[in-house]
């Protein structure tokens, strides 16, 4: 489709809101994701392997996320975490101290960890210099997404995500630090946001009500501005966790 100057318009993301080209690209990342995910064939990025004790998982991983503000984390434990407690209560669901969106992983979780606290300073002096230099930027929620052991609120962003990661992703590898993750693409990247894990097969309940809660995302939540990234360490349930830093966008 194109205007009358002939410009490409861009695809409608929903009644109010524009998809931009860039958005587009990581929707069909979250795809491929997705049919990797219903395939029987192998994943092709990096998950976290399920435990009896989510909480006392002694596995650690060296990250960066962003701590979301009051307002989102009532909004998500209300809108999405409690609907999903009724139907399915025994999955380990993230307390609110616990939700947050990812920004860019450093050393996947493991026992002994992947790092040690050389890595960790390396880490430090990165972040400290390349996370100022760069703008906060719009988290854009639009659906619920299923993993094989976790279920996750998937926004696509501005594309200043992929700046920061890039520029991070360059200043870690010289620092002899290169993330040690497994990505399905290299180039376009999203932020989610785990809600819960679990253990065994997702029940047919609780696959309709995500899929219900899914079809509302777009509606109820509006763009979340990240302003700040903080490096730490924890678990794949944000416990054991031990901040690093914190740096204003």
């Amino acid at each position: 489709m194109f205007d009358k100057a002939g410009r490409k318009k861009p695809k409608k993301y929903s009644k109010d809101r524009i998809l931009l080209d860039h958005q587009s690209k990581q929707i069909e990342t979250i795809n491929e994701i997705e049919n990797k995910i219903n395939s029987n064939n192998p994943l092709g990025f990096s998950t976290v392997a399920p435990v009896a004790d989510y909480v006392d998982d002694s596995r650690i991983c060296l990250t960066s996320v962003h701590l979301p503000d009051s307002s989102l984390l009532s909004q998500v434990n209300r809108i999405l975490i409690d609907p999903l407690k009724k139907i399915a209560p025994g999955l380990h669901y993230y307390p609110p101290q616990s939700l947050h969106l990812t920004i860019k992983n450093i050393r996947v979780i493991n026992d002994p960890p992947n790092f040690d606290d050389d890595d960790v300073a390396k880490a430090v002096e990165v972040f400290s210099k390349i996370i100022p230099r760069h703008r906060p930027f719009s988290v854009y929620f639009y659906r619920l997404l299923l993993f094989p052991n976790n279920l996750a609120l998937i926004g696509t962003t501005d594309p200043e995500l992929d700046c920061i990661i890039a520029d991070l992703d360059r200043a870690l590898s010289r620092q002899g630090i290169p993330d040690d993750k497994k990505y399905i693409n290299s180039k376009y990247f999203f932020c989610n946001m785990t809600l819960a894990r679990f253990n065994e097969r997702p029940s047919e309940a609780l696959i309709n009500q995500v899929k219900k809660l899914s079809d509302a995302i777009v509606v109820n939540f509006k763009p979340y501005l990240v302003d700040s990234v903080t490096l730490l360490s924890c678990n794949a349930v944000f416990e054991k966790r031990r901040i690093r830093g914190r740096w204003p966008l």
